[in-house]
């Protein structure tokens, strides 16, 4: 599974830079352009590092990385933002950003240090399982779980699917699910029923009943929801 990224960024032409960068060197990437929003997504864990710019709408950077940290005491987290004075970078390393980089970076630069934080994580080793409820649950290592007192074995796409639902918390779009999941780039002439072909399949993993589900639930004309409980 590729590492992923949670950007929160409110400028949006810093943002898609920012996203193609790390895309291209081989990261998933989730964005918020709103504080509070950037906090709540990442409270919902998961990620490799999370990418903070100090001025927000709705709630400041420094804010969002102080609340984090007390969900999350082992969360990469590097400060992006235009306040490089000493005192700014004083302070936004004493509420607990692992790094901090001033604008205008290096983007080759910023790249090296995310890597190096990722790494330094361990990463791949705190990588855990994905709990659907006390009855499912799932090992994105090894690709195993269990549902329902059942082993199952999973794929990598299924798993993928799965955890990147899971982060959402909302309904996600097959053409969302098409780019974010399968990585193409443009989904206007690709089957849209692939994406129910494996939500098919995983319904008859993790539900008890899989025509009535509780986990992995339709909403029409909006995509595909996973909850958890």
């Amino acid at each position: 599974m590729k590492p992923t990224l949670l950007i929160v960024e409110d400028e949006p032409a810093i943002l898609r830079g920012l996203t193609d960068l790390f895309v291209f060197h081989g990261y998933d990437v989730d964005s918020e352009m709103d504080g509070a929003q950037g906090l709540k997504r990442a409270q919902q864990g998961g990620y490799a590092c999370i990418l903070l710019d100090v001025m927000l709408p709705s709630m400041n950077g420094f804010a969002v990385c102080e609340a984090l940290r007390y969900t999350s005491p082992t969360q990469p987290i590097m400060m992006l933002t235009a306040k490089s004075t000493e005192q700014d970078i004083i302070n936004g390393l004493s509420l607990g950003a692992d790094d901090y980089v001033a604008k205008p970076f290096s983007t080759s630069e910023l790249v090296l240090r995310v890597n190096a934080l990722v790494r330094r994580s361990g990463w791949h080793q705190q990588e855990s399982e994905l709990v659907l409820s006390k009855d499912v649950c799932v090992n994105p290592q090894t690709l195993t779980g269990t549902s329902y007192q059942q082993a199952v074995k999973y794929t990598r796409r299924e798993v993928n699917l799965l955890s990147y639902l899971l982060r959402q918390n909302k309904p996600v779009s097959r053409d969302e699910l098409l780019h974010q999941v399968w990585g193409y780039k443009t989904v206007g002439d690709i089957d849209t029923r692939t994406v129910d072909i494996h939500i098919a399949k995983l319904r008859k993993k993790i539900e008890q009943d899989p025509k009535s589900p509780r986990h992995l639930i339709t909403h029409r004309g909006e995509g595909y929801q996973l909850y958890t409980w």
